[in-house]
């Protein structure tokens, strides 16, 4: 099928489908295999290695000639430069996340970028659409990384802000496949974001023992991690983060100190293995390509089951051409 929206339009992509800009893993290695599948892969900003970020721009030029993004991830990037940075490689999308969506949104648009603003509800959606941005991404507290310490789920959310706002959404939060991107949809999303479906993608640069661990987790396999200051985080449940969970020393310290071991070599107990909810819905580590396609022909299926309904009660449903 094919999709014709203000995502699809914005973002200059076949597939309103956009892979989460997860620190250390959202780089050019995974964000290609995304474009190339005809959806957008995104680069991230939030390990702050600010060098090696912009040399995961350049190889994206490398590997793909279709359009990708790249998150400012503002509580983690302290020089204002990588702004100047990402207009000059020619960067035609950018979603803002972790701080004040006024801050880059201007100079942004100014330059002819399209600027999404993560969100976690619906006063921050509101703010985000007074600083003048495009759209939102809509993230749902089932989601992994950095979340809202008063998580709303995104089968709340989502038709929330839609309610209220008129702006382009993609929801984010317990997306993985072809149905609950259809869900998000029918909540008012003309686009979905995946991320942890994307850590257990079989061109994830993470360890095949974290991807393993995702696909073995139940639907209870993480944990939520409230802090006294700052963001919670949804992870991976491990005796680590249990004991975590029950107060026993820093979320964020923990999260720090652990990544090259957790990330890279597969010792989840050594840190925090960022991973949301929909871990208990993915069964299996794929290539790029075939999730991508299969959730789009899952949309499909979904949404002419949902015609079919709907003719026999008398009803008419819409479906993206």
């Amino acid at each position: 099928m094919r999709f014709d929206n203000r995502v699809t339009r914005m973002l200059g992509v076949e597939i309103p489908i956009v892979q989460a800009p997860m620190g250390w893993i959202a780089r050019s290695q995974l964000a290609s295999a995304v474009s190339e599948a005809g959806a957008l892969g995104i680069i991230e900003t939030s390990s702050g290695e600010l060098d090696a970020i912009r040399g995961e721009i350049v190889r994206m030029r490398e590997l793909t000639q279709k359009p990708f993004g790249v998150n400012i991830a503002q509580a983690f990037v302290r020089d204002p430069a990588i702004v100047d940075f990402v207009i000059e490689q020619g960067v035609r999308f950018v979603t803002t996340s972790a701080g004040d969506p006024a801050r880059y949104t201007r100079q942004l648009k100014d330059a002819g970028l399209t600027v999404f603003h993560v969100v976690p509800t619906l006063r921050a959606a509101q703010k985000a659409v007074d600083a003048g941005v495009d759209g939102l991404v809509v993230e749902g507290g089932e989601g992994g990384g950095f979340k809202n310490p008063r998580p709303v789920s995104t089968l709340v959310l989502v038709p929330l802000i839609r309610e209220k706002l008129d702006v382009p959404i993609i929801a984010a939060g317990g997306i993985c496949d072809g149905a609950s991107m259809a869900a998000a949809f029918a909540l008012g999303a003309e686009g979905v974001q995946m991320g942890t479906r994307m850590v257990a993608a079989a061109e994830s640069p993470v360890h095949v023992g974290w991807k393993d661990a995702i696909v073995a987790a139940p639907e209870t396999g993480t944990v939520f991690l409230r802090q006294e200051k700052g963001p919670a985080l949804r992870a991976l449940r491990t005796e680590t983060t249990e004991r975590l969970e029950a107060g026993e020393g820093s979320p964020m310290a923990t999260l720090g100190g652990g990544v090259r071991e957790v990330y890279f070599e597969g010792k989840l107990e050594k840190g925090i293995a960022l991973t949301g909810q929909v871990a208990g819905r993915i069964e299996a580590v794929r290539p790029v390509s075939e999730i991508i396609a299969d959730t789009v022909r899952g949309f499909g299926d979904v949404a002419a089951a949902l015609g079919q309904h709907a003719a026999a009660s008398g009803q008419h449903v819409g479906v993206p051409r």
